[in-house]
């Protein structure tokens, strides 16, 4: 047990992300019922959407899960409402100004964490009232900040500028990397692309093949003067690179981007038109396992890592 665990009554210091068309309710509960703790990814869901969904999550475990909510979502106030109504207990707020949010939920007897990608946010989270952050590195796939800050140079600094509890993202999907991120201050970890791409994401399994088939250097940090994503390769990518090498402006690239890429990519299936989003470490993942799997392995590979001599 650490502070992540009893603050989140989970087995596991470990968090599924709540990544856009992939956590919907079958992944967060699956998650949670493993030890760990489950997030619904409110990004990609309409209200109704997101209340469907926290039904179902709640019918399929007893054990605690969350809900993470962009707050630059347009609908913000109708989902915020949504999630207090339906008694969700834990949200995870990111995109955004945490103060904004987190006095009106605490209120509301809801613990908050919210995403950071530097120390800098980190120290303002402290500051709003939140219950923990969860510090992202550049690894990350997804939204990234503009920092461009790697995850072990993140978590250091992290833990340096706060004594909030830190969960560490980006660039983290096995055993070893857990105890990595915690040797360097985390006390937890939350784990996206490994989670995106098990039985349990609702993630297209065209997705999920072709990121299972992604190497070293095949996703890249694009679309920065828009809000940096990290981006697999396809014709898609192509163009938005070639774009910003040719001093597009932001609303060339909101126009080039358009509406539902990502769900066209992710979702969809779309490999050649669609936003495809993955984190570095799915080079590292080259098969599809279900949740249950995919837990045994972090749990016993961290025990393993942990028992190591390593001859220093």
């Amino acid at each position: 047990m650490n502070r992540i665990t009893s603050l989140f009554g989970i087995q596991y210091p470990i968090i599924q992300a709540g990544m856009v068309w992939c956590s919907g309710w079958r992944l967060a509960s699956a998650v949670s019922n493993a030890g760990g703790l489950g997030l619904i990814g409110a990004g990609s869901m309409h209200p109704e959407t997101l209340r469907e969904h926290i039904h179902k999550c709640r019918a399929a475990t007893i054990h605690p899960f969350g809900v993470n909510i962009p707050l630059m979502y347009p609908q913000i106030e109708e989902i915020m409402n949504i999630v207090v109504e339906e008694g969700v207990k834990i949200i995870f707020t990111s995109a955004g100004n945490p103060k904004t949010w987190t006095g009106w939920l605490k209120e509301r007897g809801v613990t908050v964490v919210h995403v950071v990608s530097s120390s800098r946010f980190a120290v303002k989270c402290e500051e709003a009232g939140v219950d923990a952050v969860v510090a992202e590195g550049f690894e990350a796939g997804g939204h990234n900040g503009r920092e461009e800050t790697t995850t072990f140079c993140l978590i250091p600094a992290v833990r340096n500028a706060t004594t909030l509890p830190l969960i560490a993202a980006g660039g983290i999907g096995t055993g070893e990397g857990m105890l990595a991120a915690m040797v360097l201050g985390a006390e937890g970890v939350q784990i996206g692309t490994r989670f995106a791409l098990a039985d349990e994401s609702s993630a297209s399994q065209i997705f999920k093949e072709y990121c299972l088939s992604l190497g070293e250097g095949d996703t890249k940090l694009l679309l920065k003067k828009l809000a940096p994503t990290r981006l697999v390769k396809n014709h898609f990518r192509d163009v938005v690179e070639k774009a910003e090498n040719e001093g597009a402006s932001v609303e060339e690239l909101r126009v080039l981007l358009g509406k539902g890429r990502a769900k066209k990519g992710i979702f969809e299936g779309d490999l050649e038109e669609g936003e495809l989003e993955i984190g570095q470490v799915s080079a590292l993942i080259s098969r599809q396992q279900n949740v249950e799997e995919v837990m045994r392995e972090l749990v016993e590979a961290f025990q393993r890592a942990v028992g190591k001599d390593y001859n220093l």
